[in-house]
């Protein structure tokens, strides 16, 4: 075990080095990449110790499971940020407020509505990512690029969330133009939004998720900030 622990900080630490090395190449600044630690393979241990080589931000796709895992969780500089990533149903959404400080799958103004409803009960707003399926595939959940906007604008309303940007996975298949052009699609969407929603209090772009292992670094060539790592800084571990 205490070998894996060492492993898990020695990939967190080469992770970082290829963004850095990457966003040097593509004059970014490597500060306003977000990586966030994708658990679902991971026991509390090992995202502890993937905490303590840095990562601020990590991410569940299953309200169930991060119930379990993430309290208790402490990073050396004492943030630690907590996504959604999954397809996250409505009878799931009244633990999943209480635990995430972000949910980045919302696609349907259903779902916005009962995450508002919940926050409210809280009394704390939420911060949410608009899940669009780029790539039109019917086995993706997210809403279709055409359909983005008309749902930013209804969620507008929902003065309890608040709209931070827009996630995409891409497509997975080895042909990097397919890929690239799902980024981009997804950034053009970004650059729109940002135009039609300018000084909107509760609609700001301020990420763009898209990128995960195998296309993390094509994500980071067409504009990605936050990047969604699981396999390569976890491995193929199992819960231990």
């Amino acid at each position: 075990m205490n070998s894996l622990l060492t492993k898990i900080e020695e990939n967190v630490s080469r992770l970082r080095e290829d963004v850095s090395r990457m966003c040097q190449r593509l004059d970014r600044d490597p500060r306003q990449i977000t990586i966030v630690a994708v658990t679902k393979l991971a026991s509390q241990e090992l995202i502890q110790q993937a905490l303590e080589g840095g990562i601020t931000d990590i991410a569940e796709n299953k309200v169930q499971e991060a119930l379990k895992k993430y309290p208790g969780l402490k990073g050396p500089s004492g943030i630690v940020r907590r996504h959604f990533i999954g397809h996250l149903q409505t009878n799931k959404v009244k633990d999943a407020v209480k635990i995430f400080d972000m949910i980045q799958s919302v696609d349907s103004l259903r779902l916005a509505q009962e995450l508002e409803k919940h926050s409210q009960k809280l009394g704390r707003p939420l911060d949410i990512l608009i899940q669009v399926n780029c790539s039109g595939e019917k086995q993706k959940f997210g809403i279709g690029k055409s359909g983005a906007l008309s749902l930013i604008e209804a969620v507008e309303e929902l003065k309890d969330l608040r709209v931070l940007g827009l996630m995409t996975i891409a497509p997975l298949t080895d042909d990097e133009r397919v890929v690239r052009q799902c980024f981009q699609d997804l950034k053009r969407l970004r650059d729109r939004v940002q135009k039609e929603f300018a000084g909107s209090p509760h609609v700001q772009m301020k990420f763009l998720s898209m990128g995960m292992t195998g296309d993390y670094s094509v994500a980071l060539e067409e504009g990605s900030n936050m990047i969604r790592i699981g396999r390569a800084i976890f491995g193929e571990v199992n819960k231990v």
